[in-house]
């Protein structure tokens, strides 16, 4: 059965609302993922997306509608705080159509680590395109445990915490755990924020997407390597 859903945060980050606006609409794939914005101008792209409200920095709105009153909508208002900080206040509405207990569960846990990244970005990486490099585990890593699974090869306990990373055929990462909530693990160093989905609860395999803001000379071969990693850990 088709039901509407609302999710709504507000959050405070250390960036400017021209810096805020740009990671939103034009540096996504930095700390989100690659899903280029509608023009401006309110017409329809491929899809079926268009532009609501846009008023930069301050405001940016887009909705994508199909059939039967379907609809998937977000709005992000900006503004500016003292002290250089900027408030932002979020809004995903939209209809989910299938088991929606669930999948209102995810996208409201997803939206919290998604919105901590856009903070991460915009303090440490303003401004900046990456290498978006992402993975799915084996269907193994659907299984009750996972993210138990994975925090041990990671070596992770507690946000703060300093962690060396060794995945064949990369140099050794060393990073900082940013995030540490539920079935979500970030991982911060001077060049590149990693990110790690522990979807079981949801029926999903573990996923990694990750943002290298020192971009590989070979994208596709780094990819590959997190691949293996990823398969590794779950084999």
């Amino acid at each position: 059965m088709s039901k509407q859903f609302e999710i709504r945060r507000e959050i405070v980050v250390e960036a400017t609302p021209e810096q805020v606006f740009d990671a939103i609409t034009v540096n996504n794939a930095s700390w989100l993922f690659p899903v280029p914005w509608p023009s401006p101008d309110g017409a329809v792209d491929g899809t079926g997306s268009r532009v609501t409200a846009w008023n930069p920095p301050y405001e940016a709105s887009v909705r994508a509608e199909g059939p039967d009153g379907w609809f998937n909508a977000l709005e992000h208002i900006i503004e500016a705080r003292d002290g250089g900080t900027t408030v932002v206040r979020y809004v995903h509405s939209g209809i989910f159509t299938d088991d929606w207990d669930t999948q209102y569960d995810g996208a409201d846990k997803h939206t919290d680590f998604y919105l901590h990244s856009l903070g991460q970005f915009v303090k440490y990486f303003p401004g900046r395109a990456c290498a978006y490099v992402a993975a799915d585990g084996p269907a193994a890593s659907k299984e009750a445990g996972s993210v138990d699974v994975l925090r041990r090869a990671l070596g992770v306990t507690a946000v703060g915490d300093r962690v060396r990373v060794e995945v064949p055929g990369l140099d050794p990462i060393e990073a900082e755990v940013d995030y540490l909530e539920g079935q979500f693990v970030g991982l911060r160093s001077g060049d590149a924020l990693y990110r790690f989905y522990c979807r079981e609860p949801w029926g999903a395999p573990v996923s990694l997407a990750h943002h290298l803001f020192a971009q590989p000379a070979d994208a596709d071969k780094t990819g590959e390597a997190w691949q293996d990693w990823l398969n590794g850990v779950f084999a």
